[in-house]
């Protein structure tokens, strides 16, 4: 199976549609086979759930993300997992080891918008690094 994690600076990502580059770990029996990072190409709704489905992803793991992200994706057979954060290493083993647990969206609903491109802080209340975008 395949699992996405949306990465900023090697931790999960607060906005999945807005981070700079999505991990893609392959796992078999609760073994890494490979990791590797893939460049967002982009965000606009319902293009990251096909794009990442034609990458044969299974799991999309992510600090935030809206209802409607959430069920495009179910739509695309792709669950996802969210109110995740942490170093992007320490989440693939846990999600290999059946011990990743989700919880509630770090961010707002409209919160994301313009993550990565225009803003320096991100405009949500929560616990991720501080709400600072690493450039």
């Amino acid at each position: 199976m395949k699992i996405a994690i949306s990465t900023d600076s090697g931790f999960v990502s607060a906005h999945f549609g807005r981070c700079p580059v999505f991990t893609i770990a392959e796992i078999e029996d609760g073994k890494v086979l490979k990791i590797e990072e893939i460049n967002n190409p982009g965000h606009q709704p319902g293009f990251l759930p096909a794009f990442l489905a034609k990458q044969d992803v299974n799991y999309i793991i992510c600090g935030g993300m809206g209802n409607r992200a959430q069920s495009i994706f179910a739509e695309k057979a792709i669950t996802p997992i969210i109110g995740v954060a942490g170093k992007i290493n320490e989440i693939i083993d846990q999600f290999a080891q059946g011990r990743l647990q989700g919880g509630v969206s770090l961010c707002e609903p409209g919160a994301g918008k313009g993550y990565g491109i225009e803003k320096e802080e991100c405009n949500h209340s929560g616990n991720y690094k501080d709400h600072k975008i690493s450039r």
